[in-house]
Parts: structure tokens; sequence; C-alpha cells
């Protein structure tokens, strides 16, 4: 068992061995030289091997004290880690959470969010900024933002990247549009077709690429927007069609703009991710933010592939019919 005195200890070794110096690892830790050699001394003695080569001035580590040094360094910072979560849960969460996130991730879903976070700790407040991907990741890997809200995450060694909700793809055209009336299409009838896409930059204009390839279908490209809301706009004016996110069609399909189709012989979905750096741990205000989207993306999730079916078909309609809903009573706007 490691206790407060083991701690103390395995500080003083680390700061001989960053120091490479007996006097100066006694005034960090406020204690006699002797008293460092001592700690040191029987260190070696406990592990029955020498850590510190004393013939060199300065001193130096020998290979397995090096190896225990780089393993003490990482139990400190694990430590001190941990009394920080149990001191900043024991204050009042309070400040300001940054969250950068793409612009189709949905305002409204954010807003209830936001307000939520208030009503549970009236202290602390979100604030959202709506960015190019490229943006997001910037903004999260340079601090200035907690969290990012991505689609299609990609890894980083550097980033934590969590999953957080899947997204239907649609197909999207103008109410006037020949596959408008039907409850359902199949890739196949996109052949030839106008189609609006994503600009060539975006990995989700990838993926999108990629799944028509896969399909064996092709369509005729006429314009390239790198946000959500251009390409519905050009949809609505009848310029073409385009594959969109679900949830991101609501308005307009409530608003009678655009329809939404249902693909009928196969499933394509947007993954959703939440990025944060790994180093430094997000602070309290951050990790209970992040706690709440997890948990209620988690709650709202449908039970089954009928219910992504149906809201995609009372999109159609115009309507919206709330699924399962979650703790604090979001609908369902995932799949």
């Amino acid at each position: 068992m490691i206790t407060p005195m083991h701690i103390a200890t395995l500080k003083v070794y680390c700061d001989v061995a960053r120091c490479r110096s007996f006097s100066l690892a006694a005034q960090a830790n406020d204690v006699t030289q002797s008293a460092v050699s001592q700690i040191i001394s029987q260190l070696e003695k406990r592990l029955r091997t020498q850590l510190v080569d004393r013939s060199h001035r300065p001193l130096q580590l020998t290979n397995l004290g090096q190896i225990y040094y780089e393993g003490c360094k990482s139990i400190l910072q694990q430590y001190a880690e941990l009394e920080s979560t149990i001191q900043s849960a024991q204050a009042d969460i309070a400040g300001t959470v940054q969250v950068a996130a793409i612009y189709s991730v949905g305002l409204g879903d954010m807003g209830q969010y936001a307000k939520l976070f208030g009503t549970e700790w009236p202290q602390a407040q979100v604030h959202f900024d709506y960015l190019h991907p490229d943006r997001v990741y910037e903004k999260v890997l340079e601090g200035t933002a907690d969290l990012g809200l991505v689609s299609f995450p990609r890894k980083s060694p550097k980033l934590e990247v969590l999953p957080w909700r899947e997204e239907n793809m649609v197909l999207a055209c103008s109410p006037r549009h020949p596959l408008a009336q039907r409850s359902s299409a199949h890739v196949s009838d996109l052949a030839g077709e106008n189609y609006v896409h994503f600009d060539r930059n975006l990995v989700i204009r990838r993926e999108v690429d990629r799944f028509f390839k896969e399909q064996r279908v092709a369509v005729e490209v006429v314009m390239e927007f790198d946000n959500i809301e251009q390409i519905k706009n050009a949809v609505a004016l009848g310029n073409g069609v385009a594959l969109l996110p679900e949830p991101t069609l609501r308005h307009a399909v409530k608003a009678r703009d655009l329809v939404a189709v249902p693909l009928a012989d196969c499933s394509f979905t947007r993954p959703l991710g939440i990025i944060h750096r790994r180093r430094p741990p997000l602070g309290i205000a951050a990790r209970r933010f992040l706690d709440l989207l997890l948990e209620e993306s988690a709650a709202s999730m449908p039970r089954n592939a009928e219910a992504g079916s149906f809201a995609a078909a009372t999109l159609r309609n115009g309507t919206h019919k709330n699924g399962h809903r979650g703790r604090h009573g979001f609908g369902t706007t995932n799949k």
C-alpha cells in the first residue's frame, strides 16, 4: 500500500533524479542533505539494486534508477491528479466551460444542455464556439477549448476521443423533387442525380464518397460547401439532392423547406465524438459537463432500428415526436 509517507519518499527520489544533487533535493523538500542520503540508501536497500551512481558529479542514475524514476514520476502525477479531483469535488463548481463544436452539431440541443447544466451548477456556465472541424481540433489542442464536438472523430496521441452519438444519414431533397414523394429511397435512385456535396477537404466528404463507391453509385456533383446549412439552402432551392444527418434537417422539414427520405436498402450513419486533451486533466466543471453530454446521449439512444426509421418517417410529414426520453427529458436526437 502506498501511504503519504511513501509518496513523500518517492518525491524526494524524483527531486534527486531531476536535480542530480542531494543538496538541491534537500532544499526542495525542506530536509537535511543527510536525510535525503538516508532515503536513497533505504530505497536501494529495499529494491536490492543501486539507483544512483554517486561516483559522478553531478550524480547520475543507473539504468534501473532511470526506469524507477520514470515510474515514480507517473505515480506522483496520478496521485496529484487524484488529490485535485477530490479537493475540487468538495468545492463549488464554477467558471466557464469552453466548448468548440462543428457547425452542424445542433444549436437547439446545445442550448438545452447548457440550460440544464446551468440549473444544476448555477455558478458555472457553458460557452460554445461553432467552427470548421480543423479549428475545433486546433482549439482543443492549444487549450483554448475544454471540449470539442466533431463528426468522424480522428485519433490523436494527445487527445482523448469519446464516442457520443450516431446520426442516420438520410436523403435531403426539395419538396418538388420526384424522390420527395417516396416513403424511402434506394441508394441506386441517386445515380446520375445532381448532388450538392460537402467540400472535398472535409472528412465527411470522403466518407460519403466512400459510401457511394461501395454502393457503386455515381452522382453528378454540381455544388460543394463546407457546412451543412449552405448545403440545405442549395437543396431547398432545387439545385440537387444530398445525404445529410437526419437531426440537422428537422427544422427545415417542419417548415416544409425540405423533405427527409430514409434510405431503404442500407444503413449509413454519421458518428459524433467528444474530444479533449489527455493532459492536463479536465477541470471539474468541464468534467461535469462532459458527464452530462455522455449521460443524456446514452439515455436518449433508440432501443432498436425501428426507432430510427420512425423518427425519419415522422420528419417527412413535418412533425417530430419525442422518442425514449433521458433523465432530464431530452427527446431522441441521434439515430
